[in-house]
């Protein structure tokens, strides 16, 4: 709990306008409405400074929070609360007692402040979220392509791997173009998929009309427009962690760890000595089972789910790289949860098992060394690619410890 203050205000806030109460440490409040725009956040700053308000308490509702933040940084202290962990049930529900119970509860030190990211932290982490909506609406806008040509009967994706790689782009523009399936085959700019002739024939069997066409034409163009502001911003991204490359290196130097998911989870985990243990991480990012105990029976459930998903999203991706063809030890863990939970449960524990480690390492400022890694230099320091000597074998015998002695009648 943290200390008790002599003057507060509580803050309900809303898309359009918020709810204010100032409450004193003798029970007077002070209420006021205000509206969400630059000119009445000036006039609530001002209301709250003049009164004397030693802490701003504000719920964290979506991002309407932010707002009032930008308009009070530096001016008077915010703390954030976690809307779950405050609910009031014990009187009815309405903007002035939303705000009044804000009040009391900050006044009382009763309020567990969630985290509050610096300015820089909060503009990377907006720049990593849009561009994971971008690939996600790139991959939706792919996903409408395959079902264009699937309604027309053309299977091009069981043939080719990528469909949206340098031939499967190739065939789609012919397509389009209103090209003839041999005319196209012929003029394949990857000879090693001429063997894939007539597989390409046999799926390509139908043509485009003109409807198809034009919804494929428009889906192609949004995607290349999508695809250059994901450079853009991964251009942007680049330049905006110079400072974190330390800490980025570190986190590559794990086994399915590339340069957009390290960023991603330095993002949204921003100052990792916030967390003592690699547990309360762990807890924060909501991959840990709930827990519901009584009368000394104890149920874990699924994983809480609390904090970003875009971090749980994120690390889950990296363990199923890892799960593939990442660390052999790491793999081991999954398929060992594998074998007795099911793939799913598997999936979640390797990711929390691979959050844990990053925590260790980013701590620790170390890079992550396998078992394999540790074992190969082991076998080049036992077989050196220049022979010894015996002079030399003598030597390193007499370092570690050994006694060598001359026989008799041996080198005589």
């Amino acid at each position: 709990m943290e200390v008790q203050r002599n003057k507060v205000c509580g803050v309900d806030v809303h898309k359009r306008f918020l709810v204010a109460t100032i409450l004193s440490r003798d029970g007077t409040k002070q209420t006021q409405r205000f509206r969400m725009n630059p000119d009445e956040l000036s006039k609530f700053r001002t209301w709250v400074v003049e009164n004397g308000c030693e802490q701003v308490a504000v719920e964290s509702t979506g991002i309407y929070w932010i707002p009032v933040l930008n308009a009070i940084e530096g001016y008077v202290d915010l703390i954030l609360a976690n809307a779950y962990k405050i609910k009031n049930t014990s009187r009815p529900k309405t903007d002035l007692t939303d705000s009044e119970w804000m009040a009391e509860l900050c006044l009382n030190g009763m309020i567990k402040p969630s985290r509050i990211f610096p300015r820089d932290d909060r503009d990377l982490r907006s720049l990593t979220r849009a561009r994971e909506r971008y690939v996600n609406d790139t991959t939706r806008e792919k996903n409408r392509i395959h079902k264009l040509l699937d309604s027309c009967n053309i299977r091009l994706s069981s043939v080719l791997s990528n469909m949206f790689g340098k031939v499967g782009r190739y065939v789609l523009e012919g397509l389009l173009e209103g090209k003839d399936i041999d005319e196209i085959i012929e003029g394949i700019p990857v000879k090693r998929l001429m063997k894939k002739a007539d597989q390409i024939r046999e799926a390509v069997k139908n043509g485009l009309d003109i409807t198809k066409i034009q919804l494929i034409r428009g889906s192609l163009e949004l995607i290349a427009a999508l695809e250059r502001r994901v450079d853009e911003l991964e251009a942007e991204i680049r330049r905006r962690v110079v400072h974190k490359k330390e800490n980025i290196r570190i986190l590559m130097s794990v086994p399915g760890i590339g340069f957009i998911s390290a960023v991603t989870i330095l993002a949204e985990i921003g100052d990792f000595r916030d967390f003592e243990k690699p547990e309360k991480l762990a807890a924060w990012c909501g991959l840990v089972p709930s827990v519901y105990q009584s009368a000394d029976k104890l149920i874990t459930g699924k994983i809480t789910k609390h904090g970003s998903r875009h971090l749980r999203w994120i690390l889950v991706e990296v363990a199923q790289t890892v799960a593939r063809c990442g660390s052999p030890k790491l793999k081991r863990f999954f398929l060992r949860i594998m074998e007795r939970k099911g793939f799913k449960v598997a999936i979640v524990a390797l990711a929390r098992k691979i959050l844990c480690i990053l925590h260790h390492l980013l701590m620790n400022q170390e890079t992550y060394e396998d078992e394999v890694t540790k074992k190969e230099a082991m076998i080049k320091l036992a077989a050196p690619e220049t022979p010894l000597s015996i002079e030399e074998m003598i030597e390193y015998m007499i370092k570690a410890g050994y006694e060598v002695k001359k026989k008799s009648g041996v080198g005589e």
